[in-house]
């Protein structure tokens, strides 16, 4: 009955938070510009849902036992969450248009696939260092996402420039192309900091250490940030080089741990340790 009981309060916590992120989300992305008063309170009320979800959803709240939930669906969604995070500060100061409505779409994607899938219980981390390990990987996860989203960003503006086309944002003022550029790389060097730190803990604590598909994707992921930053300050990387390095980066991140997890629970329906 207790744990029938407890479940019962992960579950209706879980989705009521879900479903208030989610309603905040679209409301982010189908307010007007114009509605700035709205955008603002829209946009801070899905913060906030959204990181009572991942709350509730990872730290296991209503368990019968202490430990933590986690999988691929929740690392996806808190990987958003710290996207979102960098938006809603950098949107105040500088201009972001065109990332809204996106970032808010991935948002509800990411909020309703943790919500149907919330994760594997771990009643145990393993070793002292494994929870920072989870952070500094996930925080890794959340600055390479922010970075994309601003390559995305800055592979739209040079296409439109070379075609010579009136910025696609509704006259709203556009951030300098080289400001732009100098920001993506910013988020590029902060998250491959944290994922060397990352994997450094997990070669050195990891009990055993195994050459699992986690590992090869993220070991690939991190020797392509690597060239790419070592292209950028040697060789001069710029526009569709560079992103191109940094959205193959960002693939083999996502697969390392998210594609894996989404394989072993999702098409193979099957749970693993770490």
């Amino acid at each position: 009955m207790r744990k029938y009981t407890a479940r019962m309060i992960l579950s209706s916590g879980l989705l009521a938070s879900s479903l208030v992120a989610l309603v905040a989300y679209a409301v982010v992305a189908g307010a007007p510009e114009s509605a700035a008063r709205t955008l603002r309170g829209a946009l801070v009320a899905a913060w906030l849902a959204h990181a009572v979800a991942i709350v509730i959803d990872v730290a296991g709240v209503g368990a019968a036992a202490p430990g933590a939930r986690f999988g691929f669906a929740p690392a996806l969604s808190a990987t958003v969450w710290m996207v979102v995070s960098v938006y809603a500060v950098e949107s105040r100061f500088v201009p972001l248009p065109g990332a809204r409505r996106v970032l808010a779409g991935v948002a509800m994607a990411a909020v309703l696939l943790a919500a149907v899938y919330p994760g594997e219980f771990r009643p145990h981390a393993g070793t002292a260092w494994a929870p920072l390990h989870w952070v500094l990987g996930l925080a890794s996860y959340g600055l390479f996402g922010a970075a994309v989203l601003h390559a995305l960003l800055l592979d739209e503006r040079e296409r439109r420039l070379r075609r010579k086309l009136a910025p696609s944002d509704g006259g709203a003022p556009a951030l300098p192309l080289l400001r732009l550029e100098k920001l993506t790389f910013n988020f590029v060097g902060a998250g491959f900091v944290l994922l060397t730190a990352a994997i450094a803990l997990g070669v050195l604590f990891a009990d055993p250490w195994r050459w699992d598909h986690k590992a090869v994707f993220s070991v690939l992921g991190w020797g392509t940030f690597a060239a790419l930053l070592a292209g950028r300050h040697v060789a001069g990387w710029r526009g569709r080089r560079a992103t191109r390095w940094l959205y193959v980066g960002a693939l083999l991140l996502l697969l390392a741990y998210v594609g894996s997890r989404f394989v072993l629970e999702v098409l193979l329906r099957r749970t693993a340790a770490g």
